[in-house]
């Protein structure tokens, strides 16, 4: 006898029927707001807008830009293991689709994950077809879940993060939180405190610790010309970035280049926000209006070109680490030989800079001043050749859990 769902569950799906009611309207709200991508917001009522490819079908799901982007070296290796596979990625906010553009690794896709409701997500299925479905992180559909369920395709939630505070939220649906994560084949964590969290919402299967997926992703790649042009400009000028800013790193970055350019007046700070509409100075040079770095700070706000701005600076400052953002990942910029610089709020990557930390590969600053200092007194060579060990440990250790995941497709 098939067991029945929990009730929190069946309110659920029940209530998934009401999403087509509203769901046009506040899409098009968004897509008015600036908020949806022009053409493809269709891609969340379930209109795929590019043709599934030919033979089997890899999908994976992550949210924003940051969790998409370490996706990559995961493809990357299960695409070498089996040449016949192809790749989907979904998420669902618009500057992922736009970062990740020219970021794909081979043999993959990006769409914007449907909206849960059941059209839809029938749509999504019946076009795609997935042999195997990853959900990354934290962004996890009831509904969706069931539904890839009913239609007996394995699914893995890898990396999974899940603190203090985000299982308190979920405690209080912790019955449609127990038959999602059940579903799973595969569960994986970030860290010890997610595990432990992720057994007490009721997900039976043995819970690793996987390897660190944003630390083995390759490295962003770069428009070659743009790089050769702007680093004519740049010619031998002391170069470091914050990225991606926001407000309290750009203001901290800002009076710590004050004290730099006094020991160096060459020295060019580049600020690349993570939202372009971000508050700065209106007289600085930008990226976006096709001004050279000309003074000694350059706006660098443009979207996708991360892996162009991190090649030309010796030392990155991490943003969201002076705020409640807690952080965004440092393995990006320190891949392409940036020392690391961070500010004391990390949450969102506590066991990224714990093990930087660790192994004297990232400096922790609380001011402006510490900045200042760091970039007048560390050791950048060891620093970028610490962290370089630990990114060249975490690709090789992302092998047998790349081959882990393609041995679901033969569960029973």
């Amino acid at each position: 006898m098939t067991p029945s769902k929990p009730a929190l569950l069946q309110i659920y799906l029940g209530a998934r029927h009401l999403v087509p009611l509203i769901a046009k309207p506040f899409l098009k709200k968004r897509l008015r707001a600036g908020k949806e991508h022009d053409t493809r917001w269709i891609e969340k009522l379930g209109q795929a807008t590019v043709a599934r490819p030919a033979g089997a079908l890899i999908w994976l799901h992550a949210v924003g830009l940051g969790e998409v982007l370490s996706l990559r070296g995961l493809i990357a290796i299960m695409g070498e293991m089996d040449p016949t596979a192809h790749f989907l990625i979904t998420s669902t906010a618009l500057s992922s689709a736009k970062g990740i553009a020219n970021q794909l690794p081979p043999r993959t896709q990006h769409q914007f994950l449907p909206l849960d409701a059941p059209s839809y997500v029938r749509s999504f299925l019946d076009h795609w077809k997935p042999d195997l479905v990853i959900w990354a992180e934290q962004d996890i559909w009831p509904g969706m879940v069931h539904d890839v369920q009913k239609r007996d395709i394995p699914q893995a939630l890898i990396n999974a993060r899940m603190n203090t505070v985000s299982l308190n939220k979920h405690m209080k649906a912790r019955r449609l939180y127990q038959s999602t994560y059940q579903q799973m084949d595969m569960i994986t964590a970030q860290d010890n405190e997610s595990a432990q969290n992720l057994q007490a919402l009721g997900a039976r299967k043995p819970i690793a610790i996987n390897p660190a997926m944003k630390a083995s992703a390759p490295a962003l790649s770069c428009d070659e010309q743009a790089l050769k042009n702007l680093q004519k400009v740049i010619k031998n000028r002391r170069v470091w970035i914050t990225a991606p800013a926001h407000g309290p790193d750009a203001d901290f970055a800002i009076r710590a280049h004050k004290t730099l350019l006094a020991h160096d007046p060459t020295a060019l700070l580049i600020i690349a926000p993570r939202d372009v509409r971000l508050s700065l100075p209106e007289d600085l040079p930008r990226r976006s209006k096709d001004q050279m770095p000309s003074g000694p700070i350059w706006i660098a706000d443009t979207l996708g070109e991360l892996g162009l701005f991190y090649r030309l600076a010796d030392t990155a400052l991490i943003g969201g680490t002076f705020n409640d953002i807690q952080g965004h990942s440092p393995w990006e910029a320190a891949s392409l030989g940036c020392a690391i610089l961070h500010g004391p709020q990390t949450a969102n990557f506590a066991s990224d800079f714990a093990s930087l930390k660790r192994n004297h590969g990232a400096v922790p600053v609380g001011s402006a001043d510490d900045i200042a200092n760091a970039l007048l007194h560390a050791n950048r060579d060891a620093l970028t050749q610490n962290a370089m060990s630990l990114i060249a440990t975490a690709r090789a250790d992302l092998r047998p859990f790349a081959q882990a995941l393609l041995s679901l497709r033969g569960r029973s």
